[in-house]
């Protein structure tokens, strides 16, 4: 082992033995120190195990493939011959991982899970950038589950696209580098491209327009957020419905200035929704540190808007610090929002982030005005550019990545490359909210909703002090540069609770599946009791 690999390791185990004896505002546990990947995207799957990748540009990986499956791509601008992986399969149930054998180029790609649980990932660089790429639905145990790919399924080039999931199973594919027009993914009669004149309008000189902010509204529209200004679009007939006000302040908020955006947790049976803007860079502030190296202050304000109103306003609010490249994460509690990941000055990009905000913040959407931030427990891991976040079935929060470098680089730099992974747990996970802590009682491995109707969901628990308990229902997101695509969070309306203290706690609550797709696109999503706030672990249900 090298003098560099010994040092990382005693500073990954000392970080291990402080984060695990965080007492409040959650905590942080050390998963493992090195996956030999930075993960640069994850996508988790209704199988419970991760899909992580980053590029296969960046030099060879520190992990190998498996013997005489070396890639061959002689397009590739780093290793044509190439005996290391970029990707691989990240199995949360037993805390391994196995290498996945990607080929073309998969940097600042984008995807969506079909219907049928398949990971369709798309776009990215150089010969990479038409592709489309699938990774199959696993059965447990499977190891030779793999990649594969169509080099030129998309009609034109995707460069920090952004994937939506629509009510029909399909994925629209938004933007990219110079390509300002959507197609979808698979191919209808319509296999081309449409014009979206917005990302067009919507670019400056830094090209804050990328990785597009895209929420798939109640009505059925999509909500475009890009660069300051946002736009309520009609996909089917190409036209916008509705142009919503700039944002406070008209300072960016896509890449590479980098804020976040979720789209609120949704009543199933209600007619509004909300999305949530958080973070990013003021104007300027990407030419500024590559050009100047001045690393402006990142924002420290949220922008929080009723995108269903007919003539909606902004409503902002200040985070407690500022922040760029962070990640939001729905909690599975239906009230609470995680933001992680980031830093306090600078913009995305190669080596311009400084100041790494090691804490993260929980935002409660509906506490009172003034107060809905709360500080939580920190890490000692810089998260920067090029870090990803996703809601694990058991309640915690997967972290990984950082990798501000065009390769990959471990000494004689500010923040060297991330191959750990890290897991946040929320308070809610805590000893003391053992006893508020539900068990859903099911059979098999996930089971099926229909549109609109009722279903009964057992469960156990000690304490239930009250006759009605939450039930969310949350569609698994796909995370890269500070976004995470299809990130969907239903409260289901649920009846009073039967059942008897004794002698087991057993429990059920009759609870109600959305009413349509256009509320809750078809797929796997993972399904909590929420017991006062506590949410029990998911299962698997599906919907189509």
């Amino acid at each position: 082992m090298s003098g560099t690999s010994i040092s990382t390791a005693l500073f990954l185990l000392i970080s291990c033995l402080q984060l695990s004896g965080a007492a409040s505002g959650g905590s942080w546990s050390l998963l493992q120190p090195n996956i030999g990947i930075s993960a640069m995207h994850m996508q988790l799957l209704h199988n419970d195990r991760v899909i992580i990748f980053d590029r296969t540009d960046f030099g060879p990986s520190n992990l190998s493939l498996l013997a005489g499956n070396c890639r061959e791509d002689p397009n590739d601008q780093a290793l044509q011959h190439d005996c290391t992986a970029h990707s691989l399969e990240y199995d949360i149930t037993t805390n391994s991982f196995r290498p996945l054998n990607i080929l073309t180029d998969t940097w600042c790609s984008s995807a969506t899970v079909s219907p049928d649980g398949r990971l369709f990932q798309t776009g990215g660089f150089n010969d990479g950038d038409r592709a489309v790429r699938i990774f199959p639905t696993c059965p447990n145990h499977n190891t030779d589950c793999d990649w594969s790919e169509n080099p030129v399924a998309l009609s034109v080039r995707r460069w920090y696209a952004t994937n939506t999931i629509l009510p029909d199973g399909r994925a629209v594919i938004v933007g990219g580098r110079k390509q300002f027009n959507y197609e979808f993914y698979p191919k209808d009669s319509n296999p081309g491209v449409s014009t979206l004149a917005f990302l067009s309008q919507t670019k400056d000189p830094e090209e804050n327009n990328l990785y597009p902010f895209v929420h798939l509204n109640v009505d059925g529209n999509l909500f475009i957020f890009a660069n300051n200004r946002a736009i309520l679009f009609d996909y089917k007939t190409n036209t916008i419905v509705r142009i919503y006000p700039t944002i406070p302040g008209s300072d960016p908020r896509n890449y590479p200035s980098s804020g976040s955006s979720v789209l609120l947790p949704l009543n199933a049976t209600a007619a509004e929704a909300e999305v949530l803007v958080c973070g990013g860079a003021p104007k300027g502030s990407f030419i500024l540190a590559s050009k100047n190296a001045t690393f402006v202050k990142a924002l420290t304000t949220c922008g929080r808007i009723k995108i269903t109103d007919f003539s909606p306003t902004w409503q902002m609010e200040t985070m407690p610090v500022a922040r760029v490249m962070g990640d939001m994460v729905l909690l599975p509690t239906g009230a609470d929002v995680l933001i992680i990941n980031g830093a306090e000055a600078g913009t995305a990009g190669w080596e311009l982030g400084r100041n790494p905000v090691l804490s993260p913040v929980v935002y409660r959407p509906d506490g009172p005005s003034g107060s809905r931030f709360v500080v939580q427990s920190p890490s000692s891991v810089p998260r920067l550019y090029h870090s990803t976040a996703v809601l694990l079935r058991d309640g915690r929060v997967l972290v990984g990545g950082s990798n501000p470098h065009i390769y990959y680089n471990f000494s004689g730099v500010q923040y060297p490359t991330e191959l750990s992974l890290e897991a946040f747990s929320p308070d809610y996970l805590s000893q003391d909210s053992s006893g508020l802590r539900a068990v859903i009682v099911t059979e098999g491995s996930a089971f099926e909703l229909s549109y609109g109707k009722e279903f009964v969901l057992g469960f156990n628990v000690s304490l239930l002090r009250s006759k009605y308990v939450r039930v969310t229902m949350v569609m698994p997101a796909f995370s890269t540069h500070s976004f995470s695509m299809n990130q969907r969070l239903l409260i289901l309306g649920s009846k009073a609770v039967a059942g008897s203290s004794s002698p087991r706690s057993s429990y059920a609550v009759v609870a109600a599946a959305p009413a349509s797709a256009t509320l809750a696109p078809p797929g796997y999503y993972m399904l909590f009791v929420v017991n006062e706030g506590v949410p029990s672990e998911g299962v698997w249900v599906h919907i189509q």
